[in-house]
């Protein structure tokens, strides 16, 4: 692609018609809410999944589970 060089200033923005309003100046893009740390209960609660996930592994390799 080629591509042509720059000969003054860029020419001026205007509105789209149908388009979002335009930002006003020092307001922010709007971003998503940002995700809360996990509560204790809820990092407990991993810690006992994943013990019990490798105590089950442990004896199903030891052979004591049928």
């Amino acid at each position: 692609m080629v591509e042509r060089e720059h000969i003054g200033p860029l020419p001026g923005a205007h509105p789209v018609a149908h388009g979002r309003p335009p930002q006003p100046d020092g307001d922010t893009i709007p971003q998503p809410p940002r995700r809360l740390p996990l509560a204790t209960r809820e990092v407990v609660a991993g810690w006992i999944c994943a013990a019990l996930v490798l105590v089950l592994l442990a004896a199903g390799i030891a052979g004591l589970l049928p």
